[in-house]
């Protein structure tokens, strides 16, 4: 199966056409191929042009039809195969001449995901819209290495904030965070790491228990374990990049315990 990587100017987003076109907007999960649902995977089969982004698993683009259209719009080290406002006038562009078009997002859509970004500008264009809910990283990564978000006796709570703002800051909300009891998930934020550490460290934080799991859910997984004190020099030694997950609170600490019951259910299954 060919895949297009299509970087064309869009010069007339709207041609002319029968087809009034809808957009189903799908999750696709964290990673792992499995995770991926039934919804999910219908959505894709009966697609005539598939959107996908960097993060999805490639291998689920096996299951749409030999005729559909397969684009890239994803983001990969800075560099943008389409900017936000070109993808929107695509959508718009193929759901009016081809008919049934799956935008193909990493983990949950409307999870720092623009999906309803996205919904809200093409139903400006008489474009039905549908959304497949998918699994997200905030869940499913910690889940993985067998770090419960919540305990009882730990946290009861947990915020899944982007490490990176729109304007590239990083979100306020880490240092409303780190003044609570919660669990604190980062998505995006390996950039601000140094910062993330200062504001935990100003809270007294130095010995909280930290995760960052790279590539999560994935064959390539990485993880790097210690608290806000030394994960700096943890995260050097292991290489630790992006895509990762920030994972800040006691329940890291129970990580050894669900990470043997998880590999005895996947042993026994």
């Amino acid at each position: 199966m060919s895949k297009k990587n299509e970087n064309k100017d869009i010069k007339n987003p709207f041609p002319p056409s029968g087809v009034r076109g809808r957009l189903t907007v799908v999750g696709a999960g964290p990673g792992d191929e499995d995770l991926i649902t039934l919804k999910a995977i219908k959505s894709i089969e009966s697609a005539d042009v598939i959107l996908y982004d960097a993060l999805i698993n490639e291998a689920l683009l096996k299951y749409a039809s030999s005729e559909a259209e397969l684009i890239f719009v994803g983001k990969r080290k800075g560099c943008y195969a389409f900017q936000q406002e070109q993808i929107n006038e695509l959508i718009v562009s193929k759901a009016k001449s081809r008919g049934h078009v799956v935008r193909l997002k990493g983990g949950d859509p409307f999870i720092f995901g623009r999906g309803a970004e996205e919904i809200d500008y093409v139903r400006q264009f008489g474009v039905e819209t549908f959304v497949v809910p998918g699994i997200s990283s905030a869940l499913a990564v910690p889940a993985y290495q067998g770090i419960p978000l919540t305990k009882r006796n730990a946290s009861e709570s947990f915020w899944v904030i982007t490490g990176t703002t729109k304007n590239h800051q990083l979100s306020s909300d880490v240092a409303l965070a780190a003044k609570s009891t919660a669990t604190v998930v980062i998505l995006m934020g390996m950039s601000k790491l140094t910062e993330i550490v200062r504001i935990f460290s100003e809270e007294k934080k130095q010995d909280t228990p930290i995760a960052i799991i790279q590539n999560g859910t994935r064959d390539n997984e990485n993880v790097g374990i210690g608290t806000i004190e030394t994960i700096s020099s943890i995260v050097a030694e292991k290489e630790l990049t992006n895509p990762a997950i920030i994972v800040i609170g006691d329940v890291v600490k129970k990580r050894a315990i669900l990470t043997s019951i998880y590999k005895e259910v996947n042993t026994i299954s």
